[in-house]
């Protein structure tokens, strides 16, 4: 009987231990799949948490992270299909354009608490008015970076013109992308960033154009070698990169413009094709919570909408206005929309214009460069006929 019992039990341990064992396989299938921007999330390097690995130690659900260069890398990768994202990280006007084709979930707020954590200014803003899509994540303002010993204006007086001024010339950068770069030219003549007018964006364009000689080099995060190694002196960038490019250059400086400038918000989505929405939105609420939202704001270095992660910041940074500007330059700031399908393809139309000098708005420049092709297609027959080529 007592040996019997023993099999018995034996035989009950074996079971609950292969039990265990499928359970343990079952939930290490569990995953997500995050796209976010490059180090846009706390890694462990420099003794920081690794946000990923501590969501996966807490919940057994695997982090497959994944990055992109921008926002329409992002939306391409979305509409192209194949990918099965489960969080993303876009930016405000993309937010929007994402809504607006009825590509984002409807977030489930009662599996995402924290986001009662997040600070009410930065609650139905613009791009989801009504708190249905996306949690605010990080965000920072547009400013200059400018070279103390080179620029010769007071920081007070800095403008967007100073990026139009001549005795800079080649000492200038500027954005490698549309938006930001016409959003610098509207806001120097006085334009809304998201204005519907084709009129302004063509006048934009136009100053685009004329500042174009006076531009090094279209960048992007290339601004962190040319600034520190002296090779430009201006340079429009995200506040939140300034520790960063600051340390590289001791004499670098940053201002946010007089005239005002763009406000970006990034923020936590699920796309309308995930296949884990209860996953996503567990590790959304995990991204909400103080100690995680502490751990990335810390990493990263951009601003936090999270009310107790940014009471636990140090005085230093709570009061340092490139970070948390006051509230009258928050007042004078703007913040990304979608634009309508006509104006997105006159931008990227004008945009590819400025990038190309204006060509096609030259009909000088097409005749040279076309009367070049002839003249080279006569060259190579005329080769051929000498028996130079074959």
């Amino acid at each position: 009987m007592k040996r019997r019992f023993c099999f018995i039990a034996f035989i009950s341990i074996i079971g609950l231990f292969i039990t265990g064992c499928e359970y343990k396989s079952e939930k290490a299938k569990e995953y997500i799949n995050v796209y976010s921007w490059g180090e846009f999330i706390s890694n462990g390097s420099e003794g920081s948490i690794d946000v990923n690995k501590e969501f996966t130690k807490e919940t057994g659900i695997k982090v497959n992270y994944k990055t992109f260069q921008n926002n329409e890398e992002l939306f391409a990768k979305l509409s192209g299909g194949g990918f099965d994202y489960d969080v993303i990280i876009p930016s405000d006007y993309m937010v929007s354009k994402l809504i607006e084709n009825d590509m984002l979930e409807k977030l489930n707020f009662s599996n995402i608490p924290n986001f009662n954590l997040i600070n009410n200014n930065f609650k139905g803003l613009n791009f989801d008015p009504n708190n249905e899509y996306s949690v605010p994540y990080m965000w920072g303002m547009v400013g200059i970076f400018y070279n103390k010993e080179e620029v010769v204006e007071k920081e007070e007086e800095i403008s967007w013109d100073i990026l139009w001024n001549k005795k800079y010339k080649n000492k200038i950068l500027m954005f490698d992308n549309a938006r930001d770069s016409f959003a610098i030219s509207l806001l120097r003549l006085g334009y809304p960033i998201n204005t519907q007018d084709s009129e302004k964006w063509k006048e934009a364009a136009n100053e685009l154009l004329r500042q174009k000689p006076l531009v090094q080099a279209y960048v992007m995060d290339q601004i962190f070698n040319k600034m520190g190694n002296h090779e430009a002196v201006l340079a429009p960038y995200y506040a939140g990169d300034a520790a960063a490019i600051m340390k590289s250059n001791e004499n670098i400086g940053f201002v946010i413009p007089k005239e005002g400038s763009t406000m970006f918000v990034d923020s936590l989505c699920i796309p309308k094709n995930s296949s884990h929405k209860r996953q996503a939105e567990q590790y959304i609420n995990f991204m909400c919570r103080t100690d995680i939202a502490l751990a990335n704001v810390k990493h990263i270095g951009y601003s936090t909408p999270h009310k107790e992660a940014y009471e636990k910041l140090d005085e230093e940074v709570k009061n340092n206005e490139i970070f948390y500007p006051s509230k009258e330059v928050l007042d004078k700031s703007q913040i990304f929309t979608n634009l309508s399908p006509e104006i997105n393809s006159l931008m990227d139309k004008l945009w590819i214009e400025v990038k190309a000098g204006g060509i096609s708005e030259n009909p000088w420049m097409i005749l040279f460069i076309l009367g070049g092709f002839i003249l080279l297609y006569f060259i190579i027959i005329l080769l051929k006929k000498c028996r130079f080529i074959k």
